[in-house]
C-alpha cells in the first residue's frame, strides 16, 4: 500500500484516473485530507462508495502511531511518533494567543552532531518521506481545538535542507489553497548553515521564512558547538547569507541559543555584532537553552541575557528573545524521543 499524502494534486489525478475514477475527485480527496482532517477514507462520503473501497485497498492516510504525548502547562505539547519502521520523530504545537505553531521534524535522528541538542546523541536514521513530514502536520492539527494551525516551522530533528526535497515538497502541500492553505510566509526552514541548500532556495518560487542556527559568532566557539562549521565556516555561511538578501530581499533569522559559560558572555554579544553589522535584512533571535543534563547544557542567568540583549540592540541589531516554554516536559529537541530510546 501506499501513502496517499505522497502524491501532489497533479500526481492524484493521475492516479484516479488509473483506478478508472474520474480525476477531479483528487481535489475533494485533498480537501477530506487536509482541511477536514480524515484518517479514513470512509468517512469521504460524497464519493462515491466504489472509490472509497478502490482507494482503501491501495492507499493509506496516516503511517504514523503516536508513541506518547506531553502537555505543558503553558498548553505546549509535545508529540511523539512512531513510523513504520519503528523510528521515532518528534512534533511539538506551541499556541500563543491568536496563533497556533507546529515544529517539525524533517529526518529521524541527526547527523550534524551539534554539541547542545539531543536530535543526534543516537545517531542518524534516515530522511523522513513527504508522507511521513505531513503526518505531523495532520496530526497537530487534528489535536488542535479549533483545528487550527496558523504557523509551520521546520526546527524539529534533523536538517530540513539535507532532506531538501521532501521538506520542499511538504512545504507545496501546506501551502497549497486546496491542502492545509498556511501562508509562504508563515512558514519557516531552520538550518544549521547547508551553503548549497540555502543556494537552492534562491531559485524558489516561495516566500518561505529563513532562519539559521547560529549560536556562535566566531569559528572556534561555533565549530565547538557546532560541526557542521568545519565545512560551511562563518564567512562563507555570512557570504551565502548576502547574496540570498540580495536575491530574495527577505529577512534571515539567525537562531542563538545561550549557554551558559559557552557563548553568552558580553565578549560574544560584541563579536556577533561584528558579524552581522553589515547584513541588513538580518534579526537575531536570543533563546535561553533548555537544559539537557546528558550533555551538560544549562542556560546562563538572567542578567547576563539581558546584558547580552541590551548590546546587540544597542549597535542597532534587530533582536528578540524568544519566550521559553514547555520547561516542565522534555521540551528540548531530541529529548522525548531519547527517553523513548533508552528504555
Amino acid at each position: 500500500m501506499q501513502d496517499i499524502k505522497e502524491f501532489n494534486l497533479k500526481e492524484l489525478r493521475d492516479k484516479l484516473l488509473n483506478l478508472g475514477s474520474h480525476k477531479y475527485y483528487a481535489q475533494a480527496i485533498f480537501n477530506w485530507i487536509y482541511q477536514k482532517g480524515a484518517c479514513e477514507f470512509s468517512s469521504m462520503s460524497n464519493l462515491p462508495v466504489s472509490l472509497r473501497h478502490a482507494l482503501a485497498l491501495d492507499f493509506y492516510i496516516l503511517g504514523s502511531a503516536l508513541a506518547d504525548l506531553q502537555v505543558s502547562s503553558d498548553k505546549t505539547a509535545k508529540f511523539l511518533f512512531e513510523l513504520k519502521d519503528a523510528n521515532l520523530v518528534e512534533a511539538v504545537s506551541i499556541p500563543v494567543s491568536s496563533r497556533l505553531t507546529a515544529c517539525i521534524s524533517s529526518q529521524a535522528g541527526c547527523k550534524f552532531s551539534c554539541n547542545f541538542c539531543a536530535s543526534g546523541l543516537k545517531g542518524f536514521k534516515r530522511n523522513l518521506t513527504k508522507g511521513e513530514i505531513l503526518d505531523e502536520v495532520l496530526y497537530l492539527k487534528n489535536n488542535a481545538k479549533v483545528n487550527q494551525l496558523t504557523h509551520i516551522v521546520f526546527m524539529g530533528t534533523g536538517e530540513p535542507l539535507d532532506n531538501y526535497d521532501n521538506v520542499l515538497e511538504a512545504i507545496r502541500i501546506i501551502n497549497s489553497p486546496v491542502a492545509f492553505n498556511i501562508g509562504a510566509r508563515r512558514i519557516t526552514i531552520s538550518t544549521c548553515g547547508i551553503i548549497p541548500g540555502i543556494e537552492r532556495l534562491n531559485s524558489e518560487d516561495l516566500q518561505i521564512e529563513l532562519s539559521i542556527s547560529l549560536h556562535a559568532p566566531d569559528d572556534q566557539t561555533r565549530s565547538r558547538l557546532m560541526p557542521v562549521n568545519k565545512k560551511y565556516p562563518l564567512a562563507a555561511l555570512i557570504k551565502c547569507c548576502h547574496e540570498y538578501t540580495a536575491k530574495t530581499n527577505r529577512q534571515i533569522t539567525f537562531e542563538y541559543i545561550l549557554i551558559k559559560g559557552i557563548n553568552s558572555g558580553l565578549v560574544y554579544a560584541q563579536k556577533l555584532v561584528m558579524l552581522l553589522k553589515d547584513l541588513k535584512l538580518a534579526k537575531v533571535n536570543l533563546i535561553p537553552a533548555n537544559p539537557v543534563f546528558e550533555l551538560k547544557i544549562f542556560p546562563p542567568s538572567q542578567e547576563e541575557v539581558n546584558s547580552f540583549k541590551e548590546c546587540l540592540f544597542k549597535a542597532g541589531i534587530n533582536v528578540t528573545l524568544r519566550k521559553e516554554r514547555g520547561q516542565d516536559i522534555d521540551a528540548a529537541c531530541g529529548q522525548l524521543r531519547l527517553k523513548h530510546e533508552k528504555k
